[in-house]
């Protein structure tokens, strides 16, 4: 059937329009509807087609609006329960025999995964645990701060007064330096690489002075201080010799308190050498002759033949994926740079 033909079935057909007043009704009554071309209908049915289109597409864009809505909001849970999902739960209750293992690695401070806080209760849920025979501090460290370095140094001291049958082993990696070899110290013994970097017993302090630059360019330094010594070491103002003195005395005591707890750790065992505290870094091989370390091997070595517990058992606390994808993305690079510049840090090195 033709478009003219259904136009014809559709009572659009050719008769001609009654005029006004004819027929039984007569008036508007009587009066039939005008003629229309076959495009009309044609026109009709595209409208029809596109106002369906356009509604399908509007019950698709919906349903995949819904669908992203469920999908972030998924995402979001996820983020919050592995934020709040405690790490690590749950190794304490392990009664079977095994070696406990806690990870030191990279820089010791505050903010970092090798904190104090996260040290310390790694060590403690290590010797808690019913089935751990011994503890291994497995190191790979360049050192930091000297205080975090303390705090865990004292507290591997107590957990080994309260649990005198767990032994603690420290086991050097690539490098055990400065705050870590602090940490090592308050082992039982230490045992690390025939190539690991040992020791580092010192402290250093560092910081930039601008005072040059700034003549240069043009920038006068406008400081306002109550108290003599508020601006002190300022790396923006000319150095102070009596401020070095002073900022020397306090590293040499800080230096001494590295040294103290060297020796209490290491006991007779350590070498007579003037360098020994110099703040030098000897191979595994050389802090073995100079008595930094009582052997070498490795973690599962040391499991294995010294501990006889081969199957190891990670306390250590992780850090959450939220952060690290905080860290990826580089949010601290800018204060990192920022406090590299102005700050003056003390570390043990």
């Amino acid at each position: 059937m033709s478009e003219w033909d259904s136009d014809k079935e559709a009572g659009w057909g050719d008769k001609p329009v009654e005029p006004e007043g004819s027929g039984s009704r007569g008036g508007l009554l009587g009066r039939r509807k005008p003629a229309l071309p076959p495009e009309s209908g044609r026109d009709w049915r595209l409208i029809e087609k596109l106002v369906m289109s356009l509604q399908a597409e509007q019950k698709r864009s919906r349903r995949w609006g819904i669908f992203f809505k469920l999908l972030t909001f998924g995402y979001l849970f996820s983020l919050l329960f592995m934020l709040r999902a405690p790490i690590g739960e749950g190794v304490g209750a392990v009664v079977e025999p095994h070696t406990a293992l806690v990870e030191v690695t990279g820089p010791i401070a505050a903010d970092e995964l090798a904190s104090a806080d996260n040290l310390v209760g790694a060590l403690r849920s290590a010797f808690e645990a019913e089935g751990s025979r011994a503890v291994v501090l497995r190191i790979n460290s360049p050192g930091g701060s000297p205080v975090q370095s303390g705090y865990v140094y004292d507290e591997i001291k107590r957990l080994r007064a309260e649990y005198p049958d767990k032994k603690v082993y420290a086991v050097i990696s690539d490098i055990g330096a400065s705050g870590a070899y602090y940490i090592a110290a308050a082992a039982d013994e230490i045992y690390a690489n025939r190539a690991s970097l040992v020791g580092s017993i010192g402290v250093v302090a560092g910081g930039f002075g601008f005072t040059e630059v700034m003549e240069k360019i043009g920038v006068d330094r406008r400081l306002y201080t109550a108290g003599e010594n508020k601006a002190f070491l300022d790396p923006f103002s000319p150095e102070q010799k009596e401020e070095v003195a002073f900022w020397q005395g306090v590293l040499e005591s800080t230096h001494q308190q590295f040294i103290e707890a060297v020796r209490q750790g290491r006991g007779d065992r350590l070498a007579e050498d003037p360098r020994l505290f110099s703040g030098l870094v000897w191979s595994g091989e050389q802090a073995l002759e100079l008595g930094l370390i009582d052997g070498l091997g490795s973690t599962s070595w040391v499991a294995r033949q010294l501990v006889g517990e081969e199957e190891l058992i990670d306390y250590s606390r992780s850090r959450s994926p939220f952060q690290d994808l905080v860290d990826q993305l580089g949010v601290a690079v800018g204060e990192g740079l920022a406090t590299s510049l102005v700050e003056s840090r003390l570390e043990l090195r």
